[in-house]
């Protein structure tokens, strides 16, 4: 087998585009399941987050008739940005591409958004236009990390606040399973909690003090757990609104799966996230992972979901690595 690229796009059959404003910062990124014919991938979701905003996530579940998805879009602008799943639509119309009604194809586009409107500037979100844009810019090269289509404006470690926060940003990882088989990842990392590494904390809420009491351990970052069981911690999670965090990402693999096993995969690759980002799937989270198995190679579904929660922790290590600092927001990158 030839090289991995350490990319979701190490995937048969998968190609990934960005599209995103800088100025802004937000973006959006699609997920094409280029397969013989345009023939999409069979799906498969699991929501954990107490806040998500997502788009035809019912369709992936079993149970359900429609058995695959065609792409996947991954958006920055909270509940506006869904509108970039509408481009993507668009441009598989165009080419054929969609679950075949006989009077037309209708193409299968679940997504999932994320909030950054608190960050560069709130009234431009993704819409279909950027969507369309990215589907037109997916390739099977690999693709950016960090400041990059939904990353653009992504933030991490948010319970003390924005002033305390940190840069996130979109990622992407894959692992050879033997025999052919592939499994990647991509994820776009705005998380309430801390993301850490062998519980070291990489990136997350920074240490001050606010009034007499210091809320950070020793060093750098706040630890978002100690804070958290403080008496201003406290306070501030009794008066959070929520959905203003999430992970969003997905999982693809060339194994043959069926429909209840991509659902699996989906569930199984959340304890990558879970390993990765401390605390997860809180109520101010809308943490939401899509599987897609694009092929028709055999592979043991535990090993599937196994090593994708082991690339969607890399993924999410690799996309906080690869931010770039904007003002007010320092990066990984720019401390190192």
């Amino acid at each position: 087998m030839t090289q991995l690229l350490n990319s979701i796009t190490d995937v048969p059959g998968i190609k990934v585009g960005h599209a995103d404003d800088a100025e802004a910062l937000t973006g959006c990124t699609v997920i094409l399941c280029d397969g013989p014919s345009g023939s999409g991938a069979v799906g498969g979701v699991d929501q954990r987050g107490g806040a998500p905003g997502t788009r035809e996530v019912d369709a992936l579940h079993p149970l359900h008739l429609v058995q695959k998805a065609h792409a996947v879009v991954l958006a920055g602008g909270s509940a506006f940005g869904l509108d970039a799943a509408t481009g993507a639509v668009k441009w598989l119309e165009e080419r054929g591409v969609g679950f075949d009604v006989r009077v037309a194809k209708v193409p299968i586009v679940p997504a999932a958004i994320l909030f950054d409107l608190g960050i560069g500037r709130a009234d431009v979100r993704p819409d279909a236009a950027m969507g369309y844009r990215a589907c037109q810019n997916a390739s099977a090269a690999r693709p950016q990390e960090g400041n990059a289509g939904a990353g653009m404006g992504c933030t991490v470690g948010k319970i003390l606040g924005p002033g305390q926060a940190m840069k996130g940003g979109i990622g992407t990882a894959s692992a050879d399973l033997g025999g052919g088989v592939v499994v990647g990842a991509i994820v776009a990392v705005n998380a309430f909690g801390d993301v850490v590494e062998n519980g070291k904390i990489v990136a997350g809420a920074r240490a001050k003090d606010v009034g007499p009491i210091h809320l950070g351990a020793p060093g750098y970052f706040a630890d978002t757990l100690v804070v958290m069981k403080s008496l201003v911690g406290k306070t501030i999670l009794h008066f959070a609104r929520g959905g203003e965090d999430t992970v969003i990402g997905v999982v693809a693999t060339n194994a043959k799966l069926t429909k209840e096993e991509a659902n699996k995969v989906a569930q199984m690759a959340h304890d990558g996230l879970a390993r990765t980002i401390r605390p997860a799937h809180t109520m101010l989270d809308g943490d939401t992972l899509f599987a897609l198995a694009t092929g028709d190679r055999s592979a043991d579904v535990n090993i599937v979901g196994a090593y994708a929660a082991e690339v969607v922790g890399q993924a999410i290590l690799n996309g906080v690595r690869a931010a770039e600092a904007v003002p007010g927001f320092p990066s990984v990158s720019s401390l190192s």
